[in-house]
């Protein structure tokens, strides 16, 4: 049996939960597993319909910390076929003692804090004492080995996506519609922080419009920056040009991909925060689609450069400008259409789940 300590799981939405769902449901196929997780609006809805088991912890977060932890220990004392120990965070193994196989998933952001700074020391007492640091890309990797992390423990494995399934035809013609007949056709799926550069998007939208007058751009997600953003289309009279979405559903959200022509996120740095793999890249190219992504992350293992898209300085507002009118320029997305979707099936749960299998 494995243990999986994890902060982020469905019902909650977002790249984490996605990662961790995929992981444990594949792993399970092959091992018991039994999860720790936190409590979530909804959550026994989900928890009856799963092939494994899930205790849930609530309460206050940093209660929920000490609980969950408790919680753990107590199961690894009290049951001894217990393989080891997989996590989605160096915190959820922080307060775990047990001398079992741990594993622990890193993804930048979390572990970027200033060599010598006490939470780069709390970071390093968990993860050079695990048995793998499961890192989600190169980038990620050289950033953990820059922080003082143990290179010999650190293992690249990219996050997996779920094969895709057809699409219920009202889901498409529900995405139709919400196109307005218009064309071409962006799209960003992601929570609206400073680091995903809506602002920079939006920006060149208004001199895209020149050339495209009937461009679209969808936008699915929420975070702090939505309203900024908001604010900024309505500045540069971009109204009919742009559409807001959030708490949609997956098959909706998928008709929206498949009706799009380029997925746009070209992120940078924002402070600590940055893009470590970029798992809605994936994503998109499993419909065909083209991304365009940013150089300073981990972006380069989830978009290979002119033949999956493209990748830019998400720093300069020329560089995205340029990028997105290429892409569109004479319909040259429809050049990558069969690489992205052939590059895609690489990243599917039954192929990534193999590097998992050689270190479980």
């Amino acid at each position: 049996m494995y243990l999986i300590v994890t902060r982020s799981f469905p019902p909650d939405s977002g790249g984490m939960q996605s990662l961790m769902w995929g992981l444990t449901n594949t792993i399970s196929k092959n091992y018991m597993v039994k999860v720790f997780a936190d409590e979530s609006d909804k959550n026994k809805d989900i928890d009856k319909t799963v092939s494994f088991t899930i205790e849930r912890i609530g309460g206050p977060k940093i209660i929920r910390k000490y609980r969950k932890a408790y919680l753990v220990n107590d199961f690894l004392k009290n049951n001894k076929n217990i393989n080891g120990i997989i996590a989605d965070h160096w915190k959820s193994l922080e307060l775990i003692n047990t001398n079992k196989k741990k594993i622990c998933l890193i993804h930048s952001k979390e572990i970027n804090h200033k060599k010598g700074s006490l939470l780069n020391k709390r970071v390093l007492k968990v993860l050079n004492n695990v048995d793998y640091v499961v890192s989600n890309s190169q980038f990620t990797k050289n950033l953990a080995i820059n922080c003082g992390v143990d290179n010999e423990k650190i293992i690249v494995i990219n996050p997996g996506v779920e094969p895709l399934k057809e699409i219920d035809p009202k889901s498409l013609e529900e995405a139709e519609n919400l196109f307005q007949n218009k064309s071409p056709r962006l799209i960003t799926v992601s929570r609206f922080e400073k680091r995903k550069n809506h602002e920079k998007i939006i920006m060149s939208l208004r001199n895209l419009k020149q050339l495209y007058p009937n461009i679209f751009y969808v936008c699915i997600g929420y975070g702090e920056e939505e309203e900024n953003i908001k604010n900024l289309v309505k500045e540069l009279n971009l109204e009919n040009n742009v559409l807001f979405l959030k708490n949609i559903t997956q098959e909706l959200k998928n008709a929206l991909l498949a009706k799009s022509n380029v997925f746009v996120m070209p992120s940078i740095i924002n402070k600590k925060s940055v893009e470590g793999f970029g798992i809605a890249y994936i994503e998109a190219a499993q419909h065909g689609l083209p991304s365009i992504g940013g150089k300073d992350g981990g972006e380069a293992d989830a978009i290979k450069h002119n033949e999956t898209g493209l990748i830019c300085d998400g720093n300069k507002l020329e560089e995205i400008y340029s990028s997105i009118d290429l892409i569109l320029k004479n319909n040259s997305y429809k050049n990558f259409i069969n690489k992205t979707k052939e590059f895609a099936k690489n990243f599917e749960w039954d192929n990534i789940i193999k590097q998992y299998f050689k270190i479980l």
